[in-house]
């Protein structure tokens, strides 16, 4: 007789409670007092940068991880999926589906052995059949196989239940994995960026699910339209003035108002801040003065009151030495904003003219379009479309074998790649010195128009000192936005700018392309950067699917 030992849903009564929360990784703090409560119906996200204790927070509210400092507490019932999916795993699809709804099948399996005692008419038979009938009603578990082959489905995931999982790519493991996450109904469903791997189809279905279970949901993501169409409340792990975490509520657009709102304040406070450190150095380069003068009197001033008064301004010089470094803990410096440069525009004739262009086997339908001042066009399709190969037939990269690009001599063109293409081995200040005066020798931007590198507010002081190589993908994303920029174009390219790129600085971004007077033409998979820019006339290439 099967033994039902494990747990139930707690459904209604299942809670998830971190309080006060702290990690500290060697003499770093990863997480700093955080409280969050989970309830089965909060729908949280947590984002950050890379390195900011995302996957962190996500293992302590698994317990997978003791905080350093604080407790959490769990009733009900838990289904994780971390980013990274283990090589070597020797199961089946069936066997990880079977493992996903075993609370299911063991309880089907239990009910029919009461069901066999029940018409055998055993004694108690009657209490043990409405016990494993309650067991089966609690975990909906005839319902449990259906669901995870329905998700299988829409998640584009294998089916056949004989394959093994290391015969399959990462993506489909990880697709399987979440299908019988979803499938499993558990109280609470924890997942780091669960839309790695997923198509336009895989989103929809993820994202109703989501919203539509009967469970708290906890995810790690980078994506704004998740973050738009899921999240109730938002954890930013992004640093902050005291180093606590924020929680925002009311969704993505609670969170924009209230980073916003926080930023504003922060950069306020440093201003105030900066301005007492200025005015408390003055007062200490006053008192060191004066400490200097006090030790070469006039003549005849007496020795002891020399001493005496030499005594007192080193103890101010050290007051107000201590006020200043004080100050400079206060608050810390607050993190980059971009500014974008204003791009100058030209009126008149056309910026750019594609005419009937197509290469072969890569962009086979003809294209044609024209943009002028302040144009916009926003190109998508399937992978495999065209769409990159269209922006490097535009920018000069790539020949088309049909049709015609035309633009004025003088019209500056950028164009931000998909795929880096920067030197490893050159220092980041040296290489934009170097592409600015490039440009500026070459007649391309006027010598008043050169930038540097800090005012684009894409890079710390302390990142332009290292080698390209040693910056992380996103540092290097936004050097790559600062080149491009640098150039000054009258019309910009963007070919999925937002890879890599911080939830803020997507933001800041989009709001700089919808204001720019430079003609813009981006392409991208990004669904809230399509959503934000769906007023743009639109090319689709390939086929709608």
């Amino acid at each position: 007789m099967p033994t039902l030992t494990t747990p139930l849903p707690a459904r209604h009564r299942a809670q998830l409670i971190a309080s006060d929360i702290s990690v500290i990784r060697g003499a770093t703090p990863v997480l700093a007092h955080l409280d969050l409560t989970v309830t089965p119906t909060s729908r949280v996200a947590i984002v950050g940068e890379n390195g900011r204790g995302k996957s962190t927070l996500l293992h302590v509210l698994a317990g997978a991880l003791t905080p350093d400092g604080g407790p959490v507490q769990q009733l009900g019932t838990l289904g994780v999926a971390e980013q990274e999916m283990p090589a070597g795993d020797d199961r089946t699809v069936g066997d990880a589906v079977a493992e996903a709804i075993a609370a299911a099948l063991a309880a089907l399996d239990a009910l029919d052995d009461a069901a066999t005692a029940l018409a055998a008419g055993n004694a108690d038979a009657d209490d043990r059949y409405a016990a494993a009938l309650e067991h089966a009603e609690a975990l909906d578990a005839w319902d449990a196989e259906r669901r995870v082959q329905i998700a299988l489905e829409a998640l584009d995931a294998e089916t056949d239940a004989t394959v093994r999982l290391d015969d399959l790519s990462v993506g489909q493991r990880y697709r399987v994995r979440l299908a019988c996450l979803l499938g499993a109904d558990d109280d609470f469903l924890l997942l780091d960026e669960p839309t790695n791997h997923l198509d336009r189809s895989g989103l929809e279905f993820l994202t109703a699910k989501l919203r539509s279970r009967t469970g708290g949901v906890v995810v790690v993501t980078h994506d704004r339209a998740l973050l738009s169409d899921v999240a109730d409340t938002i954890v930013d792990l992004d640093p902050t003035p005291d180093g606590r975490a924020r929680v925002y509520g009311d969704g993505y657009v609670g969170y924009r108002a209230g980073r916003r709102a926080e930023r504003e304040r922060w950069e306020q406070d440093y201003e105030r801040q900066q301005a007492e450190i200025a005015r408390l150095q003055d007062d200490l380069t006053a008192a060191q003065n004066r400490l200097v003068s006090g030790w070469r009197p006039d003549k005849g001033t007496n020795k002891h009151g020399r001493a005496t008064r030499a005594g007192g301004l080193v103890q101010s010089v050290r007051r107000r030495q201590e006020q200043v470094d004080a100050h400079r803990i206060t608050v810390p410096e607050p993190p980059l904003q971009l500014r974008f440069p204003h791009l100058a525009t030209r009126t008149g004739a056309a910026l750019l003219t594609v005419e009937a262009v197509s290469v072969a086997h890569r962009l086979p339908h003809p294209v044609c379009f024209a943009l002028s001042h302040r144009g916009r066009l926003v190109v998508t399709g399937p992978n495999g479309a065209g769409k990159s190969t269209l922006l490097a037939v535009v920018a000069g990269d790539l020949a088309a074998d049909a049709g015609t690009v035309r633009r004025p001599a003088d019209v500056r063109l950028g164009f931000l790649r998909q795929e880096t293409a920067l030197t490893p081995d050159a220092r980041v200040s040296d290489l934009f010195t170097d592409h600015v005066d490039a440009l500026v020798a070459s007649g391309v931007i006027p010598a008043n128009a050169a930038l540097g590198l800090s005012q684009l507010g894409l890079l710390h002081a302390r990142e332009t000192g290292k080698r390209v190589g040693e910056l992380s993908m996103g540092q290097q994303r936004r050097l790559e936005l600062a080149l491009v920029l640098a150039g000054r174009p009258h019309v910009l390219l963007l070919d999925e700018p937002t890879n890599h790129l911080s939830i803020a600085l997507v933001d800041e971004l989009t709001d700089a392309l919808q204001a720019t007077d430079a003609a813009v033409i981006v392409s991208s998979h990004d669904r809230q950067l399509l959503r934000d820019v769906a007023d743009w006339p639109a090319l689709q290439l390939g086929d709608v699917t």
